[in-house]
């Protein structure tokens, strides 16, 4: 084989490599892209959210920056006295993540409960995606405890803890006791 073969393979193999890589990142964001999901927020509505709300809108409007996708239905839910909701709508345009924002923004705490309990019903009956991110941030341990000795207990089965110095946030996954139990059976029949 002479030099000039050599170098024609050599020069095909980068052209290749370039071609692929090219490819690889031109069409990777398409591939980054998520369906549409249900995100519900549950916000601490008790007065202990006071000393403490603007770290928590801060961290959370920031949060949805991160997450949001056209198309996600978001849910804000203000866990006071009793739960209500302060924002239902699909994620389609700037104004509709401005809305959303403007709901947790306006929060106004007050009284010495949070209704965790009922917020985590509505939502759980509320889902429509296969899939959910539902958040409940609390500042009120009390609050928090008494959602976990109570009846919706199981709906905190599967989550996670974020912890910061007055308050925490957890990562719910709403409905999936079924898909627990099933992938669980599964793996101990193999």
């Amino acid at each position: 084989m002479n030099k000039k073969t050599e170098s024609y393979r050599f020069d095909n193999k980068v052209f290749i490599i370039l071609i692929a890589l090219t490819v690889f990142f031109g069409y990777f964001p398409l591939h980054a892209q998520r369906s549409p999901i249900d995100i519900n927020l549950i916000i601490d509505g008790s007065a202990s959210l006071t000393n403490v709300k603007n770290d928590v809108t801060s961290w959370v409007i920031a949060r949805l920056d991160q997450i949001l996708v056209d198309g996600d239905r978001v849910t804000v839910w203000n866990a006071g006295l009793t739960s209500k909701i302060v924002y239902a709508g699909t994620m389609s345009a700037a104004s509709d993540r401005d809305a959303a924002k403007k709901s947790i923004r306006d929060f106004a705490p007050a009284g010495k409960t949070a209704d965790f309990s009922g917020a985590l019903r509505d939502a759980a009956s509320r889902q429509k995606a296969p899939y959910s991110y539902t958040l409940v941030i609390s500042a009120s341990a009390d609050a928090l405890t008494s959602t976990l000795s109570g009846s919706q207990a199981n709906l905190l089965r599967f989550s996670r803890v974020e912890e910061f110095s007055d308050w925490r946030v957890l990562v719910v996954n709403l409905n999936n006791d079924a898909k627990v139990k099933n992938a669980a059976s599964a793996f101990f029949r193999n």
